[in-house]
């Protein structure tokens, strides 16, 4: 019970950290901002953008394994909304790790998302427009 209690908090405060950035006025830091998102709930943020997607599934085995899957779903957040924030290939990176986070989280999940659907379907179509 306190392992979901800690997990449940961690995502409150993450999304409501990703909201504040999202709806932010002035957007002159982002990418420093971006980093510390990384930094502060997921990991090294140099790690991520540099590892193979089966690393970053590795990463995550150091997580309890009720945690996990909220762990990966976060840093699909992340990755999506990064994408806004670069260029190609950067861009198309980030959006292809995206992906496949948040379509294993899909399969993997107990808890059915039409907005994790929704972001599934954006994706796809992001990278078909290039």
């Amino acid at each position: 019970m306190i392992e979901r209690d800690y997990i449940m908090r961690l995502i409150r405060q993450f999304l409501a950290a990703l909201a504040r950035f999202l709806n932010k006025k002035e957007h002159q830091n982002d990418e420093e901002e971006i980093k510390e998102l990384y930094e502060t709930y997921i990991g090294d943020y140099t790690f991520f953008h540099s590892a193979s997607i089966d690393e970053i599934m590795d990463s995550f085995l150091k997580y309890p394994e009720g945690e996990r899957i909220y762990r990966i779903e976060m840093l699909a957040e992340l990755y999506y909304r990064e994408a806004d924030l670069k260029s190609e290939p950067m861009r198309e990176d980030l959006l292809d790790k995206a992906f496949k986070l948040f379509s294993f989280v899909d399969r993997n999940s107990k808890t059915f998302s039409f907005e994790r659907i929704n972001k599934i379907n954006e994706i796809q179509t992001k990278r078909k427009e290039k």
